[in-house]
């Protein structure tokens, strides 16, 4: 590829990263931590796990609860409280660049992400770094869930 086509390329996604934060969809280096909600052994029920969302969400389809791991969401950048709810993150540990996307079921007061355990910190923990830490940084970026 030329380097005025790299240079371009470049530039198209500078701008893409650009629009995105100034929307609010997208965090980098965000601390998180993780939760054991336990979703299969709690079948897959918001309310058994004192879910901040279990209020609107609840009674959603067995299949969208199912769909995603969960996590409670306090970001630094995007949608708060009730507004977050059921939507989607796609998660990306900085250390190791492992990707997952997860569905906000909950709300936290870290200032970033509490990632169910076993669904979604342990996928993307792939060096164990972030357990041997109890916490990780990621990116994250609000996407479609595809509901």
């Amino acid at each position: 590829m030329a380097t005025k086509e790299l240079s371009t390329l470049f530039l198209v996604f500078l701008a893409a990263a650009v629009v995105g934060i100034a929307n609010g969809q997208f965090a980098p280096n965000v601390r998180s931590t993780y939760h054991f909600y336990n979703p299969a052994q709690n079948g897959w029920d918001l309310n058994r796990v004192s879910a901040y969302c279990s209020t609107w969400d609840a009674n959603k389809p067995l299949a969208w609860r199912q769909k995603y791991p969960w996590t409670a969401f306090c970001g630094p950048v995007g949608p708060r409280g009730q507004e977050s709810c059921g939507k989607c993150l796609r998660v990306t540990n900085r250390a190791t660049g492992a990707p997952i996307t997860v569905r906000i079921v909950d709300q936290c007061s870290n200032g970033g992400l509490d990632l169910d355990f076993d669904g979604a910190f342990k996928p993307i923990d792939t060096n164990g770094q972030g357990y041997n830490a109890g916490h990780m940084f990621v990116d994250y970026q609000f996407v479609n869930c595809g509901d």
